[in-house]
C-alpha cells in the first residue's frame, strides 16, 4: 500500500505556493504515494467521519500561520504526523510587514512547536528561522522551491531587437514591489525601452493611474501562458520588496532570460551570473534599468551569455527538488508507523 500524503490549504490563490503544489501532486511521484489536497475543514471533516480509513502518513499544512491558526495545527496533528512547509514568512516579510516582532516570533515558535517537522523553502529562510530561535535545528529542513520547468526551458532564443523589452510578471500587491519598478521607468522618461507588465491583483487600478500617458508601458492583463509571454520579452525584472524563495526568479532563468532582480531573502541565493543584483529601491532600480539598455546597444551578448547562465544553473532542479521530498515522504511515512 502507496503511502498516503495530504496536503492543507486554505488559499489556493496563492501563485507560487499553487504552482509548486499542484506540480508534486502531479509528477511522478504520485506513482509512489497517495496525494491528496484539502482545506483543513475538508481533513478534520473526512477524518472525523472516517477515523478507521483516513489515515495519512503524513499531513503537509501549507498555509501561513497565525495566531487563529495554531488550534488547527494542534487538530491537525491529533491526525497524523505534521508537517509545515512555510511559504509566506522571511526577514525581509518581518522587517517590512511586522509591528510587534516578539509578539510575532512567539506565535511562529507555538506553530513550528506543534508540528513534528518544518520544511524552509530558501536557505536565507532558514537562516533567519534559527539566528531567532524560531524552531530547533534537528525540526528544520531545507528544499528549495520548484516547480515544472519543462515550458520554460523550451522558450526559443529571442533575437534582440533595436529596442529593449523589459518584462514584469507576477501579482500586483506590495510584496512585487512593481510601483518601484514604474517609478524608476518614470526617472528614465528619456529612454526608448518598452515594459510589458502582465499579472493582476488588488493594486491594479493604482498601478495603472502610474503608468498613465506613458506609452513605453503595456499592462498585458492576466497571463493565460507565463512561457509564452516570456517568450517576447529581452529582460525581466523582479523588483521584490521580499520572497522567502521566488518563483518568478527560477522560471524567468528557465526562459534564459537575463533579469534585474532585488537582493532580498531567497532571489538572492538564486541569483548566479544572470542579470544585475540591486535594492529594493527606486534609485538602484533605475540604474540598473539604464545600464541594461545601454548594455543591450554597446555589449548584447552580455545579455545574451547571462540569460543562458540562468538557464544552465537551473537544469535538473525539477528532479532535485522531486528527489529531496520523495526521500522526506520515505522517512516521515516511516517514522508514522
Amino acid at each position: 500500500m502507496k503511502p498516503k500524503i495530504l496536503y492543507v490549504l486554505i488559499d489556493r490563490n496563492v501563485g507560487g505556493v499553487t504552482a509548486s503544489v499542484d506540480s508534486l501532486l502531479r509528477s511522478s511521484l504520485a506513482e509512489k504515494f497517495d496525494f491528496l489536497l484539502l482545506t483543513p475543514q475538508e481533513a478534520l471533516s473526512r477524518s472525523s467521519q472516517s477515523a478507521s480509513t483516513f489515515k495519512p502518513d503524513l499531513i503537509i499544512a501549507n498555509d501561513a500561520c497565525s495566531w487563529k491558526f495554531l488550534f488547527t495545527l494542534l487538530r491537525l496533528r491529533w491526525r497524523g504526523r505534521l508537517l509545515i512547509q512555510e511559504f509566506h514568512y522571511s526577514a525581509s516579510f518581518e522587517a517590512i510587514n511586522v509591528p510587534s516582532k516578539l509578539r510575532f516570533r512567539l506565535m511562529l515558535k507555538l506553530a513550528y512547536g506543534i508540528a513534528h517537522q518544518v520544511v524552509a523553502i530558501s536557505y536565507a529562510q532558514r537562516d533567519w528561522m534559527l539566528a531567532h530561535r524560531l524552531v530547533k535545528p534537528q525540526k528544520l529542513t531545507v528544499i528549495q522551491l520548484c516547480r515544472v520547468l519543462e515550458d520554460f526551458l523550451a522558450v526559443p532564443v529571442k533575437p534582440l531587437g533595436e529596442r529593449l523589452v523589459l518584462g514584469f510578471f507576477g501579482r500586483f500587491s506590495n510584496q512585487k514591489g512593481i510601483e518601484l519598478l514604474l517609478e524608476a521607468m518614470q526617472g528614465l522618461h528619456d529612454l526608448d525601452v518598452e515594459l510589458l507588465i502582465g499579472g493582476y491583483g488588488e493594486n491594479e487600478a493604482a498601478l495603472r493611474q502610474m503608468a498613465e500617458g506613458d506609452r513605453r508601458i503595456q499592462f498585458v492583463g492576466k497571463l493565460a501562458n507565463v512561457p509564452e509571454f516570456l517568450e517576447t520579452c529581452d529582460v525581466v525584472v523582479i523588483p521584490s520588496r521580499w520572497e522567502p524563495w521566488g518563483n518568478v526568479l527560477l522560471e524567468a532563468k528557465a526562459a534564459g532570460k537575463p533579469v534585474i532582480v532585488t537582493s532580498v531573502d531567497g532571489l538572492t541565493e538564486q541569483f548566479e551570473d544572470c542579470g544585475l543584483l540591486v535594492g529594493a529601491n527606486v534609485e538602484e532600480i533605475k540604474s540598473a534599468i539604464a545600464k541594461v539598455a545601454n548594455i543591450h546597444k554597446t555589449s548584447p551578448q552580455t545579455l545574451i551569455d547571462w540569460g543562458d547562465n540562468g538557464r544552465q544553473a537551473v537544469r535538473g532542479a525539477w528532479e532535485r527538488h522531486l528527489a529531496e521530498w520523495e526521500a522526506l515522504f520515505w522517512l516521515s511515512s516511516k517514522s508514522s508507523k
